[in-house]
């Protein structure tokens, strides 16, 4: 596959996590707990790729790369209890502008960890998709009254662990079948949620049939699908790119709470998702300009020698 593909695969995943805030005030509109929301999601999730994972390529794993594995899947729990918290003491439009902080967070990671400081193709792109996010996230027109600091510290939180998984998703054990790593990852994550958070609505069967569709769309779309899509994308575009690309779940977030919940998108927020497709557009091609570049003087080096 070429890098573009991989990077699509990428931005997919950040859309399916962009569908996510959709859902959530749907079964919190039906009277479903945050709680019962979050558990709802990870046990569908579990259940659903461990089916997949069934049928699926798999490979022998030591106890210690097990262990690692389930600890990977630590953030992806934590993400879903931060957000889904803040969406509780914030709207949705302003939870959702913190959780967007991942996209600086990402390089920054890569810049501590990996010793790769941002270019500034990339500066320029992160300042574009900052300045999107706050148009799409319509916070301009919000009064600071709306904003607190519970709000703020969650939103912030679910941007640390959510950079966290996308950047452990990318480095461990890359060797491990995409569907089998995701799984664990997923476990890993079920357990953080049930342990932090247990969703004891969930033992009365009557509570648990009538959350099952919203577990089984919020599990779709927030545990199986991005694990198994940035398990195969971020290895080949990397944590910095990465990041980048799974902004789409802003634009993704507005697109879908005007068309399914109805709500007024205005002129400004609609001008921020385009600023955000921009940036992602800008970084990709920025990326892609200077593998070709790196790959053309290699070539022209060999041709020399």
């Amino acid at each position: 596959m070429k890098t573009w593909q991989y990077a699509l695969i990428v931005l997919i995943g950040g859309c399916c996590y962009g569908a996510l805030s959709t859902f959530v005030k749907l079964a919190y509109s039906a009277g479903f707990t945050s709680s019962e929301v979050t558990g709802s999601q990870f046990l569908m999730g579990t259940l659903l790729i461990w089916i997949a994972a069934l049928f699926s390529k798999k490979k022998k794993l030591t106890l210690p790369k097990i262990g690692k594995l389930l600890i990977s899947g630590i953030p992806l729990g934590l993400t879903s209890l931060f957000y889904y918290q803040s969406l509780q003491s914030l709207n949705a439009s302003l939870a959702i502008i913190f959780l967007f902080q991942f996209v600086w967070i990402g390089s920054l990671f890569e810049w501590v960890f990996n010793k790769k400081p941002p270019t500034l193709g990339k500066i320029v792109s992160i300042g574009i998709l900052i300045i999107g996010s706050i148009f799409a996230s319509g916070i301009i027109g919000v009064g600071l009254e709306d904003i607190t600091w519970q709000g703020i510290g969650w939103g912030m939180l679910s941007a640390l662990t959510y950079t966290t998984f996308i950047f452990v998703s990318s480095s461990v054990e890359k060797d491990t079948p995409v569907v089998q790593k995701s799984a664990l990852f997923t476990t890993g994550g079920m357990i953080t949620v049930f342990i932090l958070s247990p969703p004891t609505g969930l033992l009365q069967l009557p509570v648990l049939m009538e959350i099952a569709p919203y577990g089984f769309y919020l599990g779709l779309l927030g545990v199986v699908l991005p694990p198994i899509l940035f398990t195969i994308g971020m290895p080949h575009v990397g944590p910095g790119l990465g990041t980048i690309l799974t902004s789409s779940e802003l634009p993704i977030a507005v697109i879908l709470s005007s068309i399914v919940l109805s709500e007024h998108v205005s002129m400004s927020q609609w001008l921020g998702v385009v600023l955000i497709l921009g940036g992602i557009v800008a970084g990709n091609l920025k990326i892609s300009h200077t593998k070709k570049k790196k790959k053309s003087t290699s070539l022209e080096l060999e041709s020399a020698s």
